[in-house]
């Protein structure tokens, strides 16, 4: 895949992955070159190969990227209905999990429009008691840009 010219294809993969299991895992290396993974279901991808995630319980990955602000990206689409079919015809249509890598950028004050984008995605949520610990009070977005994209290896069940 070509992180340019499948853009738009990365995004519903990401969209789709989302809906699946509610996050995407960025993984990171601390300053010991440890690698560390965190669960973040907050990213959004804008239209030119950058993104943004809302940073607040993520203190290891914000802490990493003092020493290295290199990312990768995990977004598995893990949909049962997506691999029992995929499983049954021996093929997947679409690639069931892609790694973006990129670079974290800065920490600021997020936007309304980035604002309105997290309430939209947790809206289904919004009379849950958790919702309001978890998603409330989101003032900080960190943004990523991403330079290339993989898309999983599982042999003759990929897609050319």
């Amino acid at each position: 895949m070509n992180i340019i010219n499948d853009w738009q294809a990365i995004k519903k993969h990401v969209s789709a992955s989302f809906r699946a299991s509610l996050h995407v895992s960025i993984a990171t290396v601390n300053k010991n070159n440890i690698p560390s993974i965190t669960p973040i279901g907050t990213l959004f991808l804008n239209n030119n190969q950058t993104g943004f995630y809302f940073e607040k319980f993520s203190a290891g990955l914000t802490s990493n990227v003092e020493n290295n602000n290199k990312v990768c990206v995990l977004a598995v689409n893990s949909n049962r209905f997506f691999w029992l079919k995929s499983l049954f015809y021996g093929k997947f249509k679409k690639h069931p999990a892609l790694k973006m890598y990129g670079e974290l950028g800065i920490k600021r004050k997020a936007t309304p429009i980035e604002k309105q984008a997290l309430a939209r995605r947790m809206r289904f949520t919004e009379s849950l008691k958790g919702n309001q610990y978890l998603w409330s009070d989101m003032q900080f977005v960190r943004e990523i840009r991403f330079d290339t994209v993989e898309s999983m290896k599982l042999g003759k069940m990929i897609p050319s």
